[in-house]
Protein backbone atom coordinates (compact mmCIF):
# COMPACT_ATOMS: atom_id res chain seq x y z
CA UNK A 1 0.00 0.00 0.00
CA UNK A 2 1.04 3.54 -0.59
CA UNK A 3 1.56 6.12 2.07
CA UNK A 4 -0.66 8.66 0.25
CA UNK A 5 -3.11 10.46 2.40
CA UNK A 6 -6.59 10.97 1.09
CA UNK A 7 -7.83 14.53 1.41
CA UNK A 8 -11.11 14.83 3.23
CA UNK A 9 -14.13 15.95 1.27
CA UNK A 10 -14.93 19.61 1.87
CA UNK A 11 -18.03 20.18 3.91
CA UNK A 12 -20.83 22.26 2.49
CA UNK A 13 -20.26 24.90 5.19
CA UNK A 14 -16.63 25.35 4.27
CA UNK A 15 -17.25 26.02 0.56
CA UNK A 16 -16.35 29.55 -0.44
CA UNK A 17 -18.59 31.63 -2.66
CA UNK A 18 -17.33 32.02 -6.19
CA UNK A 19 -16.25 35.58 -6.99
CA UNK A 20 -18.98 37.66 -8.56
CA UNK A 21 -18.63 38.42 -12.23
CA UNK A 22 -18.69 42.20 -12.74
CA UNK A 23 -20.09 41.85 -16.27
CA UNK A 24 -23.50 40.84 -14.91
CA UNK A 25 -23.64 43.44 -12.17
CA UNK A 26 -26.55 45.86 -12.45
CA UNK A 27 -25.70 49.43 -13.45
CA UNK A 28 -25.28 51.81 -10.53
CA UNK A 29 -26.30 55.23 -11.85
CA UNK A 30 -29.71 56.23 -13.21
CA UNK A 31 -28.11 57.06 -16.57
CA UNK A 32 -26.46 53.64 -16.74
CA UNK A 33 -29.75 51.98 -15.79
CA UNK A 34 -31.54 53.94 -18.51
CA UNK A 35 -28.94 53.10 -21.16
CA UNK A 36 -28.57 49.46 -20.10
CA UNK A 37 -24.89 49.71 -19.27
CA UNK A 38 -22.10 52.20 -18.96
CA UNK A 39 -22.42 55.12 -21.39
CA UNK A 40 -19.05 54.35 -23.00
CA UNK A 41 -19.93 50.67 -23.48
CA UNK A 42 -23.32 51.50 -24.95
CA UNK A 43 -21.72 54.09 -27.27
CA UNK A 44 -19.20 51.55 -28.55
CA UNK A 45 -21.87 48.90 -29.14
CA UNK A 46 -24.12 51.38 -30.96
CA UNK A 47 -21.18 52.65 -33.01
CA UNK A 48 -20.25 49.22 -34.35
CA UNK A 49 -23.86 48.15 -34.82
CA UNK A 50 -24.54 51.34 -36.79
CA UNK A 51 -21.57 50.65 -39.06
CA UNK A 52 -22.78 47.10 -39.75
CA UNK A 53 -26.41 48.10 -40.39
CA UNK A 54 -25.32 51.10 -42.49
CA UNK A 55 -23.07 48.92 -44.64
CA UNK A 56 -25.91 46.45 -45.16
CA UNK A 57 -28.37 49.21 -46.11
CA UNK A 58 -25.95 50.84 -48.55
CA UNK A 59 -25.19 47.42 -50.04
CA UNK A 60 -28.95 47.06 -50.60
CA UNK A 61 -28.93 50.59 -52.12
CA UNK A 62 -31.18 52.02 -49.40
CA UNK A 63 -30.24 55.59 -48.53
CA UNK A 64 -31.20 57.32 -45.25
CA UNK A 65 -33.22 59.95 -47.13
CA UNK A 66 -35.24 57.12 -48.74
CA UNK A 67 -36.15 55.87 -45.28
CA UNK A 68 -37.34 59.33 -44.20
CA UNK A 69 -39.33 59.78 -47.42
CA UNK A 70 -40.92 56.36 -46.89
CA UNK A 71 -41.92 57.28 -43.34
CA UNK A 72 -43.43 60.52 -44.66
CA UNK A 73 -45.39 58.69 -47.36
CA UNK A 74 -46.62 56.17 -44.77
CA UNK A 75 -47.82 58.97 -42.48
CA UNK A 76 -49.59 60.66 -45.41
CA UNK A 77 -51.32 57.42 -46.40
CA UNK A 78 -52.47 56.77 -42.84
CA UNK A 79 -53.70 60.37 -42.60
CA UNK A 80 -55.62 60.04 -45.89
CA UNK A 81 -57.05 56.66 -44.87
CA UNK A 82 -58.31 58.20 -41.65
CA UNK A 83 -60.08 61.06 -43.39
CA UNK A 84 -61.44 58.88 -46.17
CA UNK A 85 -62.82 56.58 -43.47
CA UNK A 86 -64.48 59.57 -41.79
CA UNK A 87 -65.86 60.66 -45.19
CA UNK A 88 -67.21 57.16 -45.79
CA UNK A 89 -68.73 57.12 -42.30
CA UNK A 90 -70.40 60.43 -43.11
CA UNK A 91 -71.87 58.91 -46.30
CA UNK A 92 -73.31 56.03 -44.27
CA UNK A 93 -74.69 58.47 -41.71
CA UNK A 94 -76.48 60.60 -44.31
CA UNK A 95 -77.84 57.57 -46.20
CA UNK A 96 -79.20 56.07 -42.99
CA UNK A 97 -80.53 59.37 -41.69
CA UNK A 98 -82.60 59.84 -44.86
CA UNK A 99 -84.63 56.80 -43.78
CA UNK A 100 -84.33 56.83 -39.97
CA UNK A 101 -85.09 60.47 -39.19
CA UNK A 102 -88.41 60.67 -41.12
CA UNK A 103 -89.53 57.35 -39.60
CA UNK A 104 -88.56 58.55 -36.10
CA UNK A 105 -90.34 61.86 -36.66
CA UNK A 106 -93.50 60.07 -37.88
CA UNK A 107 -93.39 57.75 -34.86
CA UNK A 108 -93.00 60.68 -32.43
CA UNK A 109 -95.93 62.51 -34.07
CA UNK A 110 -98.14 59.41 -33.80
CA UNK A 111 -97.22 58.93 -30.12
CA UNK A 112 -97.96 62.58 -29.31
CA UNK A 113 -101.29 62.40 -31.15
CA UNK A 114 -102.42 59.46 -28.99
CA UNK A 115 -101.88 61.45 -25.80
Amino acid sequence: MSDEKVAPLPSSRAQAKPPEDDRWRKPDTPLARFLGGSPAGVFIRLFFLSIIVGALLLWLDVRPIDIFHGIGRLATRIWNLGFSAIHELGDYLVAGAVIVVPLWLAYRLLVMRRR
